[in-house]
């Protein structure tokens, strides 16, 4: 049988309510007046009792603010002896047995076992947190990344890993015939075949970089490769990702 409620503290102590076991021991003396003079017996605040602000509505209907104090076993217990009275005695029995089923080792390991819970599931939620945080930060990484990269230009290749990783699914070739018939990059086949069009040229999304190579019969070939500016690395990028928000 429960004579007064019990509750478990952050420190996994067990505390009562000073006003409560006030109450049930039939103290006369207003609480107001009774426990400033327990504490006098050398109760220490914030180790024997810590002191709250508990809110109740009068018969008028307002609220009101008072004062409580939860109290540790050990202090309850010292209180039901101060009582001298029969339910001094009684509730005194009663926090007795209440400690000695607490420090029972099942009820010890069953508390271990429930803080070992509670933190594991503090870590699923601290886990999922930093899940979402990674989710949230990839724009953020990934437009990182391309200022990083638009320094300098880059291979038509290239610029399809960026969009790759930006979410849309493309590789080399499909990016290369998107360019095509898209008109950034001349369809018709001749020696200007996927070579940036004239409206990829003044947007400044390509640039050309030519090299030499030298021929089977020894002759030196003038080579032109399109290349993606840092422009247009960020332009196809946004593109490709407004492309596929609009897709999905």
């Amino acid at each position: 049988m429960e004579l007064i409620k019990i509750n478990i503290n952050e420190k996994m102590e067990q505390v009562v309510s000073g006003r409560e076991l006030h109450e049930r021991l039939d103290i006369k003396t207003k609480y107001k007046d009774w426990f400033p003079r327990m504490v006098e017996y050398g109760f220490v605040e914030n180790i024997d009792f810590v002191a709250i602000a508990q809110k109740r509505a009068t018969a008028q209907g307002n609220e009101t603010t008072f004062i409580d104090h939860i109290l540790t076993l050990e202090m309850a217990k010292q209180l039901c002896m101060l009582a001298r009275n029969e339910k001094g005695m009684e509730f005194r029995k009663y926090f007795i047995r209440v400690e000695t089923a607490w420090n029972d080792p099942s009820q010890i390991m069953a508390r271990a076992l429930q803080i070992a819970n509670k933190t594991i599931d503090n870590c699923k939620v601290e886990i999922k947190q930093l899940e979402n945080k990674i989710e949230e930060d990839k724009p953020k990484v990934l437009f990182a990344e391309t200022i990083e990269t638009a320094r300098t230009s880059i291979l038509v290749g290239e610029l399809a890993k960026l969009i790759k990783q930006s979410g849309y699914d493309i590789g080399s070739n499909r990016l290369f015939s998107w360019l095509r018939e898209n008109g950034y990059l001349i369809r018709r086949k001749g020696s200007d075949y996927n070579m940036p069009t004239q409206k990829s040229m003044e947007l400044k999304l390509f640039e050309i970089k030519e090299g030499t190579r030298i021929s089977g019969d020894g002759s030196i070939k003038i080579t032109k490769t399109p290349k993606v500016s840092g422009k247009g690395q960020i332009y196809f990028i946004n593109l490709f990702k407004k492309i596929n928000k609009e897709v999905g």
